[in-house]
């Protein structure tokens, strides 16, 4: 019987290893993906128990508002400075324990918008998030410099907010919302790149810890992404409750 004798083309490894990168890519934004939907329900689901219970006023009132919404910020950067030394679980219940306080800060909106203007702007937000995290999908330009430009101008964005807090020109706080969107849209775009990124440079061969804290901070970021754009959009297009 002749002996078949099979060697494998020039590329036709090149290519194999390549779609097991994409593979590899594919299951790790989905992982970031689900973590992300899990810290939005969540903190629509507190948001909205919280605008509708006692509790609300009682935060308003006693200034602990103020105290979680600085709990909020010191979790962001314990989780976004230390979670390579973290353990995953850690890392874990800091981001759904920041979910829950976002959704009690958050709950204030209740109070200044309609559920119509929520729902609405809501679905436009899921709706450009979602253009532009396929954009950052499937785009062959590297977003690179793009993320450097817009990380300055959110730079810009948060002292143009400080200023206004003081100031409180309408026209200062429309250029806010305005520039505000684009922003996060543009982050959005780059974000989901970066993160597809980390996922085809092998992180799902470092083992399930590196894989679920990558997955926990991909996670946050588009999550910020996503809550600002809301906020940004909400502002321009939510009005008052009646």
């Amino acid at each position: 019987m002749e002996q078949m004798n099979w060697r494998a083309r020039p590329g036709e490894l090149d290519m194999t290893r390549s779609e097991a990168r994409v593979a590899a890519s594919s299951v790790f934004l989905a992982r970031v993906f689900n973590w992300m939907m899990i810290g939005l329900g969540l903190t629509g689901a507190v948001a909205w128990m919280t605008a509708h219970s006692p509790l609300l006023p009682m935060l308003l009132s006693s200034g602990l508002y103020w105290a979680l919404f600085v709990a909020e910020l010191v979790m962001v950067f314990v989780l976004a400075s230390r979670i390579d030394k973290m353990q995953a679980t850690t890392a874990t219940g800091l981001f759904v324990g920041y979910a829950v306080l976002n959704g009690v800060t958050l709950s204030t909106l209740f109070l200044a918008y309609s559920g119509a203007s929520l729902a609405s702007t809501f679905f436009i937000t899921a709706g450009m998030f979602g253009a532009m995290a396929l954009y950052g999908l499937v785009t062959k330009r590297d977003l690179t410099g793009l993320g450097s430009f817009l990380f300055m101008g959110l730079i810009g964005l948060l002292l143009a907010m400080v200023v206004n807090f003081f100031l409180h020109s309408s026209t200062l706080d429309l250029a806010i919302s305005v520039i505000g969107v684009f922003i996060f849209v543009g982050l959005t775009a780059y974000d989901t790149q970066k993160i597809k990124t980390m996922g085809e440079q092998g992180i799902m061969e470092q083992g399930a810890a590196a894989v679920r804290k990558g997955a926990i901070i991909g996670a946050l970021t588009l999550y910020l992404d996503f809550i600002n754009l809301f906020i940004m959009l909400l502002r321009l297009f939510g009005g008052g409750r009646d």
